[in-house]
C-alpha cells in the first residue's frame, strides 16, 4: 500500500514541480511581444502521470494585450500560490507515511 502511495505522491508532487516551472516561464515572458501563456491541465495530467506518461502542454486563448501577449499576472501569482500550498499539503502526507513506517519499524524492536 505504502509504495502505491508514496508513487501517487510523488507523480503528484512531480507534476507541481513541471507546473510551477511553466508558470516561472509564463511570468519570466510577461512582457515578450506575442508570447502566450503555457498551462497543462492538472487533473488530467495527474490521473495520465500516474500511469508514467508526460505532461501535455498547452497553450491558453486568453485575451491578448496589444503586443499579442496573453499573459496575466494576476492568474500567473494566483498558480504560483495554488502550487505552493498543494506542495506543502503533499510534503506533509509524504511525511506522515514514513512517520507511520518509522513507527511500526520501531514497535516491532
Amino acid at each position: 500500500m505504502f509504495d502505491r502511495v508514496n508513487a501517487n505522491l510523488q507523480a503528484y508532487m512531480d507534476l507541481l514541480s513541471f507546473r510551477q516551472k511553466l508558470v516561472a516561464s509564463n511570468l519570466a515572458n510577461l512582457d515578450t511581444p506575442g508570447y502566450k501563456t503555457r498551462d497543462i491541465d492538472f487533473q488530467f495530467e495527474f490521473q495520465t502521470r500516474i500511469k508514467d506518461a508526460q505532461p501535455h502542454i498547452v497553450e491558453l486563448d486568453l485575451p491578448s494585450k496589444n503586443d499579442g501577449n496573453n499573459v496575466s499576472l494576476d492568474r500567473e501569482a494566483r498558480l504560483l500560490a495554488e502550487n505552493a500550498m498543494r506542495f506543502q499539503l503533499a510534503s506533509l502526507l509524504a511525511r506522515e507515511e514514513f512517520r507511520k513506517i518509522k513507527s511500526a519499524i520501531q514497535e516491532g524492536k
